[in-house]
């Protein structure tokens, strides 16, 4: 009789052990991919290690555009870039490379190297610049000012990290828009009209200056590999800003989706733990990207983005429901959303109720102490 249940139980025991090294092989390859990622050291006793770890930065830079901290997110929003236009994607990586080496000689914060933090400004710098070139591709001499701009990213974040660390604030695409603005300033070069598209990935794909809906669409690929809630939020982004009040042209083309994308993504989970108020929160920062710029006959960049998501990012709330995080702790939605769990089961434990109830006890006792 033992011997039969034994047998019937070892099935059982096989599938549950199937199961567990599925979700750990799954696990090795989504979310922010930690276990790749262990603060190694600059230098390594191998050209070919620090060559790996150079290729994670770059591609985690890529990915955090999007607020994704994954290198294999990255490697397919790179394949995006090459479907879109390689002469573009080799310009962006070449951005993100400068601008991490750059940040690497500055001494930069290595928490910020490590995900990626540093090389992200040069993605888009190296990329937008590329797009706007009246030159058109494989223009090769705009390789040099591509450098110089990415070699600045460090620069200009680190001054605005400066400012924006006493409000515990990110700074975004603050250096990408400045950088770019002093670059067309300087070169007289205009945006040109993008080809139409109906479709949200078109919006997701504008984010990184790109037209191609499949581009877009391996871009979601990414975003979903990392985090279905980013995934999802870049499209609910993309689809309010199709609803905003702009020439049809300007919709179809994706100019009033990837603004959007952006504030719905940083409202709706990675900066704020995710419910359905701050979900809410997430679509009204996304429909709330105006694109006055173009009025003025600039690329608008991603300054309504910035703009318009620290407004909302300085709203200071009782509802326990919207809870911004600290930057120290931002990590994917899902992630955050399991910090606010452990920190509510530490906060209520028996053992952090008693600590507190004896400071309250004891700051009683020395204010009646101080009236008398």
């Amino acid at each position: 009789m033992t011997a039969d249940m034994d047998n019937n139980n070892q099935p059982l025991h096989e599938e549950a052990s199937a199961q567990s090294f599925v979700f750990r092989a799954v696990g090795l390859f989504t979310g922010d991919m930690g276990l790749y990622n262990k603060d190694p050291p600059y230098a390594s006793t191998t050209g070919q290690a620090v060559v790996i770890q150079l290729l994670d930065w770059i591609f985690r830079a890529v990915a955090q555009v999007m607020f994704v901290n994954n290198p294999l997110s990255g490697l397919l929003i790179t394949a995006g870039l090459l479907l879109q236009s390689p002469w573009w994607a080799l310009n962006g990586l070449l951005g993100t490379l400068v601008s991490t080496i750059s940040a690497i000689l500055l001494g930069q914060n290595r928490s910020d190297l490590l995900p990626g933090l540093c090389g992200y400004n040069g993605t888009l710098v190296g990329m937008l610049m590329a797009v706007f070139s009246a030159k058109g591709s494989w223009y090769w001499w705009l390789l040099l000012p591509n450098i110089f701009m990415s070699m600045l990213c460090p620069v200009v974040s680190s001054a605005l990290s400066s400012v924006a660390n006493k409000w515990d604030l990110p700074i975004f695409t603050f250096p990408f828009n400045i950088l770019m603005y002093l670059h067309i300033a300087a070169t007289g070069a205009k945006a040109f009209l993008l080809q139409l598209f109906l479709s949200v990935p078109v919006g997701v794909g504008q984010v990184y200056g790109c037209d191609s809906p499949w581009t877009g669409g391996l871009i979601l690929l990414a975003l979903l590999l990392c985090s279905p809630v980013i995934c999802f939020h870049a499209m609910l982004g993309s689809a309010a800003g199709l609803a905003l009040a702009a020439p049809h042209k300007d919709i179809y083309s994706g100019l009033w989706g990837y603004n959007s994308a952006l504030s719905c993504i940083a409202v709706g989970g990675v900066f704020y733990v995710i419910t359905w108020q701050t979900h809410l929160l997430a679509l009204i920062c996304g429909k709330n990207n105006k694109q006055y710029l173009l009025l003025l006959a600039l690329p608008a960049c991603t300054w309504p983005f910035c703009l318009s998501t620290l407004i909302f990012l300085l709203i200071s709330s009782e509802i326990p429901a919207i809870c911004r995080l600290p930057l120290s702790v931002v990590s994917y939605p899902e992630e955050n959303r399991r910090y606010q769990r452990q920190l509510k089961k530490i906060l209520f434990s028996p053992k952090c109720q008693l600590i507190n109830n004896i400071e309250l006890c004891l700051g009683l006792c020395l204010h009646l102490y101080l009236d008398l």
